[in-house]
């Protein structure tokens, strides 16, 4: 009799089970690659308006790079703050700052 209950307990719960496969998902990274037509400048090559108006607008901060694209629009790398952090200001060629070409 314990055997028959046992069985039936067993075949009963083989019935409610249900298997599943394990799925394993996988990240899916995009790379998207920004190029622009920028082309580094050395910093004496910058007009007298765009050094001007970073001394003004920008007091205390360094440039470090330069950069130039065909429209004479101006990309500047300038390091400022006590934790030197990197930003960019983009200009035109009398000075004027936009957001971004």
């Amino acid at each position: 009799m314990k055997k028959l209950i046992l069985s039936a307990a067993i075949i009963l719960g083989g019935l409610f089970m249900n298997a599943e496969a394990a799925i394993s998902k996988k990240a899916v990274l995009n790379i998207v690659k920004f190029q622009d037509s920028y082309k580094e400048i050395k910093l004496d090559a910058l007009p007298l308006e765009v050094k001007a108006t970073l001394e003004k607008s920008f007091p205390g901060s360094k440039l470090v790079k330069a950069y130039v694209n065909p429209k004479k629009q101006y990309k500047l790398e300038l390091n400022s703050g006590e934790s030197q952090n990197q930003h960019y200001v983009f200009t035109d060629d009398k000075g004027v700052i936009a957001p971004k070409y």
